[in-house]
């Protein structure tokens, strides 16, 4: 399975494919999934947290949970994990939501959602106890 190829579609005309790349292993996405999580805890002094929802949601495997203190913070832990994921040869959010309101980023990678709030939404949101029941990625290095 590791070896199948996906057809990504690009601006071209007529639909056609713009470039093939193989699907990434569970081993490459766990790879970026804390190198958001790294890069999110460089940029906060908030706790992060990593949840392994696929079991349950079907439409993601992983959810990041991060926060900043001020708009600015959100948006900066945002553009750091946005950046880091880049740079691990990760690939590009397919989209981006609330940055420029910075209450609550989302980052969407497909496998990996990243949540990026301000603490005040965070509390009131509070995924962490919604998604209470789903294992957690131990991030502390082995």
């Amino acid at each position: 399975m590791a070896d199948e190829l996906r057809i990504t579609r690009g601006p071209s005309k007529g639909g056609a494919p713009a470039a093939r790349r193989r699907d990434a292993t569970a081993e490459e996405v766990e790879g970026w999934v804390r190198t958001a999580a790294a890069a999110a805890t460089a940029k906060s002094d908030d706790e992060v947290v990593v949840l392994q929802v696929g079991e349950v949601l079907g439409v993601c495997d992983w959810f990041v949970i991060c926060s900043g203190r001020n708009p600015r913070q959100v948006r900066t832990i945002a553009e750091e994990v946005e950046q880091q994921v880049a740079e691990a040869e990760g690939p590009k959010p397919r989209r981006i939501e609330g940055l420029s309101e910075a209450e609550w980023v989302l980052l969407d990678y497909g496998d990996i959602v990243v949540h990026v709030f301000h603490e005040d939404a965070r509390r009131f949101y509070d995924l962490e106890r919604l998604w209470a029941d789903v294992p957690r990625l131990d991030l502390e290095p082995s």
